[in-house]
């Protein structure tokens, strides 16, 4: 066999084993609203109302970032503004977004992925994110589906979402920076109204949403 015909067969090889433990996320919109849906990586596209995005993440890529953007406008060369979760003005997105946004979050360590829905960066769009049906057993989503630009405490409102208490205080007790710190009235707001999502307490806590690695995921706006 000659060499080239060696190195065609291990190339080959090499490729479908990348192929196959590339990752899918199925975004759905199920807003009665556009949202421009983000992820880092994979840019940026216009969802709107029961419309949905198919995004691979390569191999390569241990970790991602998915969020929704709202009140968006972009001219024809992909530049624009978003109200909330703006990425430099950007419809293909190359940065993470603005706060506050809901984010899904997923990572994957020693064959085992891990995700969840963090509000660290505060609300906008109720969201899930969880393993496509059969594909991990046993596995559950992460989902905030309340409603929290509606019940969001007066102190934390913005235009368009409800803001992170260490974006608006930017202090040591609301920042949750070290290992001392403690639940407040913010915090337990989030949490009592969105009891599955990362709000930034127990740092060190690993994630409780986990899958084997290989698994496809949906996310989803307003589930």
């Amino acid at each position: 066999m000659g060499s080239s015909t060696f190195l065609s067969i291990l190339f080959f090889h090499f490729l479908l084993l990348t192929l196959s433990h590339a990752t899918t996320f199925d975004i759905v919109n199920r807003c009665p609203y556009t949202v421009w849906a983000a992820a880092i990586p994979g840019g940026g596209r216009q969802l709107d109302t029961n419309q949905t995005w198919s995004l691979t993440i390569n191999p390569r890529n241990t970790s991602a970032r998915i969020w929704p953007r709202t009140n968006c406008s972009f001219d024809s060369s992909g530049h624009g503004h978003c109200l909330t979760g703006d990425c430099s003005g950007l419809l293909a997105c190359q940065a993470y977004g603005s706060p506050p946004d809901t984010i899904a979050e997923y990572a994957t360590f020693q064959n085992k992925d891990f995700f969840d829905i963090s509000v660290v960066d505060g609300f906008n769009v109720p969201m899930e994110i969880g393993p496509d049906t059969g594909s991990c057993p046993g596995g559950r989503p992460s989902r905030c589906s309340a409603d929290l630009v509606e019940l969001c405490p007066k102190e934390l409102k913005v235009p368009g979402g409800c803001n992170s208490p260490c974006n608006v205080f930017k202090t040591n007790e609301y920042c949750c920076d070290n290992e001392r710190c403690t639940p407040n009235e913010y915090s337990n707001f989030f949490r009592r109204n969105c009891p599955d999502t990362y709000s930034g307490l127990n740092n060190n806590q690993p994630s409780p949403f986990t899958c084997p690695h290989g698994t496809n995921y949906t996310v989803v706006f307003c589930p």
